[in-house]
């Protein structure tokens, strides 16, 4: 007969596959986490909060309710957008870690995931906030996920131009959180983030065009070449000044915002000249860049403009 086992050795045994197990669901729920792209989503939940912000005066519940159904809505149309190109992420060394080219989620399991975010953002946003602010979340899900994703993304170097509608819809779901309707300030809005998004993007796909030529994804550096997309973030840039005067000009705005817009304006054109003259990396990235922080800084002077 076998002594048994003393007392103070059986509980390491016992412990073992607990210490293994919250290492996994944490890696689990990172995966899941990253599904919805947060660091995309932290820029259009803020141009949502600053929309609802220059719309009236909202409640913090409002606004939490209101940014709930955005990420749900954003980050289904983020796992979905992983699941169809998980063929091309696997190929592509900034993104074969994600967690389906990985591994660590199955394709099915991230667009169940992804079309039941979609879901209950719809579902959260009729019952909590209103049904014109659900409908125009659920139209920015469809926009990324069918215009941008399956449609165009894989056909034509113009698929950010036109795709980039779905990540200008934060500011009208904003504004119809919380006037029930959507005005001629919120769609310029729109326009401004519509605008944005090309040089923003390009300037990126500059740093990334090796990745995107193996894959054969038309990014505007592949196939119309790094001087024409330079000359595009250059030409884009100052379509963006103009556009961003139109608030101003409409009568939505005043003074503190005209001034913010022209130095955030004049900053944008004058880092995408650089870029058009020197057509290095570093200058691209300092585009991609100062772009995150120009809408960021932009939407805030909305808000500080109305308050003042």
């Amino acid at each position: 007969m076998s002594a048994a086992p003393p007392r103070g050795g059986a509980a390491p045994a016992l412990e073992a596959p607990a210490l293994g197990l919250a290492p996994r669901t944490r890696q689990l729920l990172s995966d899941y986490v990253e599904l919805t792209k947060p660091k995309v989503q932290s820029l259009l939940l803020l141009t949502t909060i600053a929309t609802m912000y220059v719309a009236g005066d909202p409640s913090a519940l409002l606004v939490a309710l209101t940014c709930l159904g955005g990420y749900l809505s954003a980050g289904g149309a983020g796992a979905v957008n992983h699941w169809f190109d998980r063929d091309i992420d696997a190929q592509m060394s900034r993104t074969a870690n994600r967690p389906i080219p990985a591994g660590r989620i199955s394709p099915r399991a991230a667009l169940i995931f992804g079309c039941t975010l979609a879901a209950l953002s719809l579902l959260e946003l009729t019952l909590t906030v209103n049904a014109l602010a659900a409908g125009l979340s659920f139209c920015g899900f469809l926009g990324y996920v069918f215009i941008y994703t399956v449609w165009l993304k894989r056909r034509t170097p113009q698929n950010i131009v036109i795709g980039g509608a779905a990540g200008a819809v934060p500011p009208l779901v904003g504004w119809a959180a919380v006037r029930g309707s959507v005005g001629g300030t919120a769609v310029l809005l729109f326009f401004i983030v519509f605008f944005w998004t090309p040089p923003h993007f390009w300037a990126l796909s500059l740093l990334m065009q090796g990745e995107y030529r193996k894959v054969g994804i038309p990014m505007l550096p592949v196939a119309r070449g790094e001087a024409e997309t330079r000359r595009q973030i250059l030409l884009y840039s100052i379509l963006l000044y103009a556009v961003t005067q139109l608030p101003f000009c409409a009568g939505g705005f005043g003074v503190f915002y005209l001034v913010s817009s022209f130095v955030l304006g004049l900053g944008f054109i004058a880092a995408a000249a650089v870029l058009y003259r020197r057509a290095d990396r570093r200058s691209a990235l300092r585009v991609y860049l100062f772009s995150l922080a120009y809408l960021a800084l932009l939407f805030c002077a909305m808000v500080a403009d109305k308050h003042i």
